[in-house]
């Protein structure tokens, strides 16, 4: 399947609703916020279970590098690929960020019955933003690191703090 340009909702008899705002007296539509298909959502003629995830590190500085390893279990019958997504959110930043930004991803093929390692690294600078002043900054905080095969397909969730 090639890249989605367009949005379709997943409730395609009731895809949008109108509003009234009193205040102002404007009138407009909304699509509801339930995509039909996830980003990163994709089929296989196999399954796959998450197995476990770990940081190399649970602290990190501005100038490093965040090293994560999955390990992904083919339970079906037949070889296939995964793709393993690494997504990242700023838990407090002093502006506004995603509550989801892909960082990282990786596709292995994974014999039927066997598991493979796969290690994904970010670093730290991509986790920078533009503060109030225009500077392009990392902020030191908690992360929340967020590992799966798609957005809406979350397996782990860890905290990382950048010194």
């Amino acid at each position: 399947m090639a890249a989605n340009p367009i949005f379709f909702s997943a409730d395609l008899q009731n895809s949008f609703f109108a509003f009234i705002d009193a205040a102002s007296e404007q009138t407009g539509f909304f699509d509801k916020p339930d995509p039909l298909w996830a980003f990163g959502y994709g089929l296989s003629y196999t399954n796959f279970k998450y197995r476990s995830c770990t940081l190399t590190d649970s602290v990190v500085a501005a100038d490093g590098t965040i090293q994560v390893e999955v390990e992904v279990e083919n339970t079906g019958a037949r070889d296939g690929k995964e793709l393993v997504q690494l997504y990242i959110r700023d838990k407090v930043s002093s502006v506004a960020t995603p509550v989801m930004q892909l960082k990282a991803f990786k596709k292995e093929l994974i014999k039927a019955g066997k598991t493979a390692r796969i290690k994904l690294e970010v670093p730290v600078a991509e986790l920078g933003l533009y503060n109030d002043k225009m500077q392009y900054v990392v902020e030191p905080g908690e992360f929340d690191i967020q590992v799966g095969s798609s957005c809406d397909n979350i397996a782990f969730h860890k905290t990382l703090l950048v010194k």
